[in-house]
């Protein structure tokens, strides 16, 4: 590395083209080091920030299309010849073509972020005659999004690229890990829906035959209690990680990343989004939540006192927590000499409470498909900006915006799922 590193100081933009075009052709080299450190030189004011993300897209851009057309030519016969001895004969490859034809030209955009498997997309989307076109409105895509990203990376990190690559890039590999994990469910889903909610109803018939007559809400339920399930097992790994106190360096990462991200022109739409997830904020959205069930609701009373066990609930949970855990926040003491706790964040966690549960009602209540995909990106935003926007005033750790989350999504699904149950009774 040492080696690439110092012909990258010599002669620059050509070093960079030419490693990423025999990286993505499948040679061993650290392509996502060698565009950090590229980054710390832009960084050091050595190169041009938008010329080398020009260059490294251009190498990256041509060694994955020669790796497509080297896979179209030579593999198709290949494996039609030979793939049998793999299950990947004639029908196997067919079969491999239409899904990927379908579906894997999106995990063109994020394989790059995946070692390993940024190598061999090129070779399987030529391998499986997906169009050119296709592969290459992704692909190119991708590339640019992957070069720049981890250019942009050196260049925030400047002087620390070195202490802090390794770990960024673990986070982004598991980010890119996930997101494909996420397409292949959506991909079996909508492959195998009508399997699945077969089977998904004779698993809840066995349970709850009259459970059998109420449609859309056992698959909506189903996925409340994956979510459940998902933020369950999230809990556990953070209350293990913090125990174990190994919320160090992930705490270090993300703070010294918002310092150089954030900076003071944010100050304006950070102070909004703190006002948004305050306690008087939160307060009057209660209100508006029981005015839209007044209005809306289909079990009034019961949804009124659900949003009030939720959301107060919610408060009383994060208090309790915050004094179970005693983690003490960047401020130690507050400005009235008490001692200030901060784990699980009361921001983080009250906001996906309270904004999830407006959020579930209205997909609840609503058919209007605008405002069903509105009221989940507001929600979204709301929720993540608020959590920056705390971090933005250094008032709490990044690993207590997190576990606010994590603490807040099971409270929220274990209550939808309460709910659920609780109107389901009267009718069994």
């Amino acid at each position: 590395m040492q080696y690439i590193t110092g012909l990258l100081d010599h002669y620059g933009y050509i070093v960079l083209l030419i490693a990423l075009v025999l990286e993505l052709i499948a040679f061993p080299l650290p392509g996502e080091l060698l565009m950090t450190y590229c980054g710390f030189l832009v960084n050091q004011q050595k190169l041009n920030w938008f010329f080398s993300i020009a260059v490294a897209s251009s190498g990256t851009i041509i060694g994955i299309t020669i790796s497509y057309f080297i896979g179209k030519r030579l593999g198709v016969r290949f494996f039609k010849r030979y793939g049998h001895f793999i299950h990947l004969g004639p029908k196997g490859l067919e079969k491999t073509s239409v899904w990927f034809n379908k579906y894997g030209n999106r995990l063109l955009i994020i394989a790059y972020f995946i070692p390993g498997v940024r190598h061999i997309t090129g070779y399987f989307s030529g391998i499986t005659e997906i169009s050119y076109k296709k592969f290459a409105l992704n692909s190119y895509i991708g590339a640019i999004l992957w070069t720049t990203t981890f250019i942009s990376l050196g260049k925030l990190l400047g002087t620390k690229w070195e202490k802090y690559h390794k770990l960024i890039t673990q986070y982004l590999i598991i980010g890119g890990v996930i997101i494909s994990i996420i397409i292949v469910i959506i991909y079996l889903y909508r492959s195998h829906k009508q399997q699945i909610i077969e089977a998904t109803i004779r698993i809840l018939r066995k349970g709850m035959k009259t459970f059998n007559s109420f449609g859309k809400i056992k698959v909506a339920m189903l996925g409340v209690a994956i979510a459940f399930v998902t933020f369950f097992a999230l809990l556990i790994g953070v209350i293990e990680d913090f125990l174990a106190n190994e919320f160090n360096q992930f705490d270090t990462i993300v703070s010294y990343l918002m310092k150089i991200i954030f900076t003071e022109n944010w100050r304006f739409l950070m102070s909004v989004f703190y006002y948004i997830t305050a306690l008087s904020t939160l307060i009057f959205v209660v209100v508006c939540i029981i005015t839209f069930i007044m209005i809306k609701g289909i079990d009034k009373f019961l949804e009124i006192r659900f949003a009030f066990f939720t959301v107060l609930g919610g408060e009383a949970l994060q208090a309790l927590l915050r004094l179970a855990f005693k983690h003490m926040g960047p401020l130690g003491i507050s400005l009235a000499g008490n001692i200030k706790y901060t784990f699980p964040s009361e921001q983080s966690l009250m906001a996906i409470v309270t904004y999830g549960f407006v959020c579930f009602l209205i997909l609840r209540h609503t058919k209007i498909t605008w405002l069903r995909i509105s009221s989940v990106v507001i929600t979204i935003v709301i929720c993540f900006l608020g959590g920056i926007s705390v971090l933005f005033y250094q008032t709490q750790y990044p690993s207590d915006i997190y576990a606010g989350y994590v603490f807040g999504g099971v409270w929220l699904t274990l209550n939808i799922i309460l709910l659920e149950c609780y109107r389901i009774l009267p009718k069994i």
